[in-house]
Formats: structure tokens, sequence, C-alpha cells
């Protein structure tokens, strides 16, 4: 089945879970597509089965908090940034719920964590105003730092070769991995907005599209080469009292993105046409939204988490 605008348009709700008692702050489907994990600000860890539809497993963070969960490529682990007493990353074990490792260092709550898609590197970014690449194997200090201006977001590409990194919410650098302490090959600068500041950065599964979140009522749609804005994309309600996640569908055609009223809202990335909007009859802002990586099949989140399936075969 492909997805075109008419299949978007047929999205339903097919199950909610309410498992939480606060707001979902982040989710990560696993590669393979058959689980989704979320962290959400009442210090869960919720493991959902995407092929069941129901929720499997459920663990604490309680001392620590637990946000911008990510799976990492080792079956049954994850990371994720705390938002308790420290801004230490941790890597952990859901099998047996133990902790791998830490990655101290931050002084700052972490505000951007991005797995790399073919490694055990990731990058974070943090209101101290630096980026950091770690690697999961080992123990010691970061393997790289970045000093930046501003509230810093930072994604990898698909291939795992580059990262994108916004700053001060009017530039994209981007990085070679391998060479990366010789500082950006590329630098976008974008028109700055004073009303508002980026919040997310993503790649489309092509690396030819880049989606910068922002806490305002607009998502921009950039070309990851040439850094030339595509679409602006706006609409939606969104007062900047949350941060909502904007999303590419899996080939890269359709762009995402909640809404505080609860609804979802669907543009061509092409023509920049809006061809969806979504009624998910969240209870609140839906502060996450992705798109399964392998099934038809997508969720989102307020303090519920929502599953979503097409109905016409297109």
């Amino acid at each position: 089945m492909k997805l075109t605008d008419s299949v978007l348009r047929s999205f339903r709700v097919a199950k909610v879970f309410r498992e939480n008692s606060d707001k979902i702050n982040c989710f990560d489907f696993s590669p393979n597509g058959e689980t989704v994990i979320s962290s959400s600000d009442d210090d869960s860890i919720v493991l959902y089965d995407c092929q069941e539809g129901k929720p499997k497993r459920t663990l604490y963070s309680k001392k620590y908090g637990v946000d911008l969960i990510r799976y990492t490529h080792a079956a049954n682990t994850v990371v994720y940034s705390s938002n308790k007493i420290d801004d230490t990353i941790r890597y952990l074990s859901l099998h047996d719920n133990k902790y791998i490792r830490y990655f101290p260092g931050h002084s700052k709550r972490v505000v951007a964590l991005s797995m790399s898609p073919v490694d055990d590197t990731f990058i974070s970014g943090s209101l101290d105003k630096t980026i950091r690449l770690w690697d999961l194997r080992s123990k010691c200090n970061c393997e790289g730092l970045m000093h930046l201006q501003g509230k810093p977001v930072c994604s990898f590409d698909p291939e795992g070769l580059i990262f994108a990194a916004g700053v001060n919410s009017e530039m994209v650098k981007l990085y070679d991995l391998r060479s990366f302490d010789k500082g950006p090959f590329a630098t976008f600068k974008m028109q700055y907005d004073r009303t508002c500041e980026w919040t997310g950065l993503k790649f489309s599964n092509d690396g030819k599209l880049i989606l910068i979140s922002t806490n305002g009522s607009f998502i921009r749609l950039i070309d990851a080469f040439k850094g030339v804005v595509m679409h602006t994309f706006g609409g939606y309600a969104n007062s900047k009292a949350v941060t909502l996640e904007a999303s590419f569908t899996p080939d890269s055609q359709f762009i995402m993105i909640g809404s505080e009223d609860g609804k979802i809202h669907v543009w061509n990335g092409e023509s920049g046409i809006k061809v969806a909007v979504l009624d998910g009859k969240h209870t609140g802002p839906i502060t996450c939204l992705q798109f399964n990586p392998k099934f038809m099949t997508f969720a989102s989140a307020c303090s519920n988490m929502a599953f979503w399936l097409p109905t016409i075969d297109d």
C-alpha cells in the first residue's frame, strides 16, 4: 500500500492507551517498527507492541526523570536524558532494567538527542550551549564537543555520515562526522524570526530535506544540499507553551505535526499543499508524532498514546 493524499486523509485512531498520568515527552519506534517506547513527565517508560497493539512493559526512572528516549542498535537498549537531579544521559538495558553506562558532561538540560542510524554514535544538544558527540562503547568522556550560541538542535542524516546543528534559531550547520573538529562544511543562514525559536531538526529518509520545528505556529522545510527554504507550513495551533514534534512520513513525501487543539496537520512536501487535518481526540497538545518506519501506522501522544490506521486501500 502506498501513501497518497487520500490514504492519509483516511487515517483514524485505532487504539488509545492511557498508561500515563502526565504528558508523554518523547517516543521512538524500533528500527523494525515492531515496538514503540515512550518517556513521560510522570517518570515512566512504557514499551508498546505495535503488531498486537498493546502495552508490554512499564519501567520507572523516578530518581532521574526521563526525556528524549531513543532506541540504540542493540536489542532492548535505550538512551535517554534526565530531567531531574542532573543532566546526565543514561544508557539502559530494558531486559533487566539496569543501567549499562552513564554519559555525564552537560551542565544544563539536554534538549536534543539523536542516535546514529548506522552505529553506536549519538549526539546531544543542551541548554549549556554545547553539542556533544558520544560513543555507547566508550566509558570515557564525550568524543567531541562544540560550543554554540543559543539553544542547539541537532540530528544525524540517514546515512550516519553527517549531522546537522541548528544554531541560535537562524543557522543550520552541516558537519562531516569524520572531521567535525574542522568545523562545518556548509552553513545555511535563515531569516531570523524573533517571535519563536527552533525546537527540532530532522532529515527526511532520502536525505534530501531537513525539517525545522519551531515553538511558533510554523515549521520550515529546507533543501539539505542548498539550504533553500522549500516551504513554510503553518495554520495550526501552538502558543509556544509546548514543544510540538514534526515528522516526515517514511517515504519522505509528507510532513506531519500535531497541534495544541489535538488535531494533526499533514502537508505534501513537494507541492506544499495541506492534504489532511485529522482529529485525534487528544485531551491536550499533541507533543509527539511519528510514523512507523515499517508499517502503515503512526502514533501520536499527549498524556495518552494513540495508534492510527488507514481506513481505505488506495
